[in-house]
């Protein structure tokens, strides 16, 4: 069993209360105001070490295998479902459906599909809002490629950072075998994930919708 916060946390968590410990430390032997400025910024940076504990979660989640179906990748919301050109791996016209991960949702991301990493592509970028459209293109980003293992068809998923995240840690590489709604990926602190799939499918989200990783159906496999 996985933990249930991500390893990625580790280091900032324990930095983040080893502060706060100090700074209590320090208000200690302190005196007069110095001391209760010390109290108070240990206990705002213990707030912050209780968030990183919210935000690092890694939960379990439960789906049984279907090879029809694309399985979200992010929790997060819907912020788009367009019709695009993929030009770097599908090179074809696919739909693209974005969602939107905020500083308060599970950052830990999952394959839509059972297949083969086939295609990897980082893109040290920009940070501009996830929100944009834009931040698609020019933002820090990691695009993978994926064969689908018991169909013909291919699908892509592009793991984009944020105005605040500035690391995208990607568990697997190039040629791996992924299963459906395995853990493949984690973006730090507010970001967004596009996932291409083929324009036959049947999209089953819209705009607005909340989405979990490895449990929402994002579309159907129509042939």
């Amino acid at each position: 069993m996985s933990s249930l916060i991500a390893r990625e946390g580790y280091t900032i968590i324990a930095g983040v209360l080893c502060s706060a410990a100090g700074l209590f430390v320090c208000s200690l032997l302190a005196g007069g105001s110095f001391a209760a400025v010390l109290r108070i910024l240990a206990a705002l940076t213990f707030v912050f070490f209780i968030f990183c504990l919210f935000f690092f979660r890694n939960p379990e989640r439960y789906f049984e295998y279907d090879s029809n179906v694309l399985l979200c990748p992010a929790d997060g919301t819907v912020v788009a479902i367009q019709n695009v050109h993929e030009q770097k791996y599908l090179k074809n016209n696919v739909k693209r459906i974005s969602v939107f991960m905020s500083v308060f949702n599970v950052h830990v991301n999952r394959s839509p599909v059972q297949g083969s990493i086939e295609y990897l592509k980082y893109n040290p970028g920009k940070f501009i809002n996830a929100m944009e459209d834009k931040a698609s293109e020019d933002n820090e980003s990691l695009f993978a490629g994926i064969q689908c293992l018991d169909r013909p068809e291919k699908i892509a998923v592009n793991f984009i950072a944020g105005l605040i995240a500035r690391r995208i840690v990607f568990y697997k590489k190039l040629h791996d075998t992924v299963r459906q709604g395995e853990r493949i990926n984690i973006i730090k602190f507010g970001s967004r994930v596009d996932l291409y799939c083929p324009d036959t499918v049947d999209i089953k989200v819209k705009v607005g919708d909340k989405v979990r990783a490895g449990e929402t159906v994002m579309a159907v496999f129509t042939n």
